[in-house]
């Protein structure tokens, strides 16, 4: 699922890209067969034009990148991870509205 502002991540790249990143990052644990993941679609790709340079917002395919999904014991799509200095700050489950996700993110911008 390609969103505009909103990129792809792996197990293979997800240390350098997420972990390594300079910028706070969202990620969303995401399944192509997962309708509420769908939904979040637009809100990701609205989010990540309004906080550009501010926030790195990422998809990770679940049944792609099991290593990952694992590590982090994901169990629900999607989940959201925000991920600063190269470790987990803030865990939320399941689709919300952008005014919802920006009140949650409010405290890692």
């Amino acid at each position: 699922m390609v969103i505009d502002g909103v990129d792809e991540v792996t197990d293979a790249d997800f240390a350098t890209e997420v972990l390594g990143a300079e910028l706070p990052v969202l990620v969303e644990f995401t399944a192509d067969w997962c309708p509420p993941c769908r939904q979040m679609g637009p809100v990701l790709g609205a989010l990540a034009a309004q906080e550009a340079g501010r926030l790195r917002v990422v998809q990770l395919d679940v049944d792609a990148n099991p290593v990952t999904t694992n590590a982090y014991k994901v169990l629900s799509m999607p989940t959201f991870m925000v991920f600063s200095g190269g470790e987990p700050v803030r865990s939320m489950v399941g689709a919300r509205p952008k005014r919802r996700l920006l009140e949650e993110l409010a405290d890692v911008l």
